[in-house]
């Protein structure tokens, strides 16, 4: 029975752990917060929920050690951790506008990325999914510190899974070109039609998808972009 491990569980990896539980999964989350884990763990029978905040690197090694001993190993690891971007033009952002993600955002990446890898080699291999936005692929506009942020998620992650190929852990960069529909998006999208707007549970889908591939034809960046949203190839 396949094992996952994602980090960044209020939503997608919410949802993600709920799919993969339905197909037979064994499940681990792991969230900041004990109130997001009590939602995870209403929502997925059996998952472990674990609080832990990820710019903590004995925080992510505890999660792991945690999903080993309860499950035996780990399969697939998924970084769903996101801080919204911080608006504004760049003629207006104060000097700590980029706080924020060199303090915490991109520390917490960097742990999952290394200690989540490290764990998939250790095991022989598996399946490693970084989830970025769109701005990974462009700069938009009053975006500029998260578009940075962005950049260097991509660049990361490019670099690990150049790395890591040769010991049969596939790393993977997805790209979730679109708003997420989600309570907290949910006045976004009143009267607007679903196509416009990514779905979890299809997230979850592709995120399954990638982890069945084959090392044979491996993707290493996939972007999901629903069928209403600007599209720029």
């Amino acid at each position: 029975m396949p094992t996952l491990l994602t980090f960044g569980a209020r939503n997608v990896g919410r949802v993600l752990a709920r799919e993969l539980a339905r197909e037979g999964w064994n499940t681990a989350a792991v969230a900041r917060t004990q109130g997001t884990i009590d939602v995870v763990r209403e929502q997925v029978p059996g998952v472990l929920g674990i609080v832990a905040d990820a710019t903590s690197s004995a925080a992510v090694e505890q999660a792991i050690g945690e999903t080993r001993t309860r499950f035996g190993s780990i399969d697939l690891v998924v970084s769903a951790i996101t801080n919204g971007p911080r608006s504004g033009s760049i003629l207006e952002l104060p000097q700590d506008s980029f706080d924020a993600y060199l303090d915490k955002l991109l520390p917490a990446i960097f742990n999952v990325l290394r200690l989540g890898s490290r764990a998939l080699v250790a095991n022989g291999g598996g399946t490693f999914v970084q989830m970025t936005g769109g701005s990974a692929r462009r700069g938009m506009p009053n975006r500029g510190p998260w578009a940075a942020t962005a950049f260097a998620t991509r660049a990361l992650t490019q670099s690990a899974a150049a790395e890591l190929r040769p010991r049969m852990v596939h790393v993977v960069l997805l790209i979730v070109d679109a708003v997420i529909e989600s309570e907290k998006t949910e006045e976004w999208m009143r009267g607007e039609p679903p196509e416009k707007f990514a779905s979890m549970e299809e997230i979850a889908k592709a995120i399954a998808y990638l982890h069945d591939q084959s090392p044979r034809a491996w993707t290493h960046e996939l972007q999901l972009t629903p069928a209403l949203e600007t599209w720029v190839p």
